[in-house]
């Protein structure tokens, strides 16, 4: 039961965040963001974590999880690393963000939530999601693309458009 319980502690990551969520929030960036390096995580030259972020996932967590160069990962940011998750170069994440790549399959009327069924999220080059903004499994949010602020995004994200809403939908075709 303990080695169960125990199994899926990333022992590299761990420490990492616990470090990384001492610094005060929007401060000490390149120092978070280089334990969260050092923790294990591949995160792009140029990019900047501001607060810890909750990450969880299985033990291809490392591997899962990419970020590119140049990308902005905001305070409380959620990211769930069951299937891969992309951050290409440039994208950003406002406050509180939340990535799933899990969900399940439909079930009988004694139990609806069956098996999990992961799915990857990529969020394309120069995208920016705004704060709160979720990300549902299997969607990929198009190069440029804006998320609005508390939108919840179940579907891809066309390039360069911008998406608000529950569930998101296109309100704005951006330059």
């Amino acid at each position: 039961m303990l080695r169960e319980e125990l199994g899926g502690l990333r022992w590299r990551l761990v420490p990492a965040l616990l470090l990384a969520s001492a610094l005060p929030e929007n401060t000490h960036n390149r120092l978070r963001t280089g334990l969260l390096r050092l923790g294990g995580l591949r995160i792009g030259k140029g990019s900047l974590v501001a607060g810890a972020p909750r990450i969880s996932g299985d033990r291809d967590l490392y591997r899962n999880l990419t970020i590119g160069r140049n990308c902005w990962v905001n305070i409380d940011c959620v990211l769930e690393v069951h299937a891969p998750v992309t951050i290409e170069d440039g994208a950003g994440l406002g406050q509180q963000t939340m990535i799933l790549t899990h969900t399940h399959e439909l079930g009988s009327p004694y139990r609806r939530y069956a098996s999990l069924r992961p799915l990857p999220v990529t969020i394309r080059r120069g995208a920016w999601l705004g704060a709160r903004c979720v990300i549902l499994p299997g969607v990929t949010v198009g190069e440029g693309a804006v998320v609005a602020a508390g939108a919840v995004v179940v579907k891809d994200v066309p390039p360069n458009v911008m998406v608000a809403g529950v569930p998101a939908r296109v309100v704005k075709q951006l330059d």
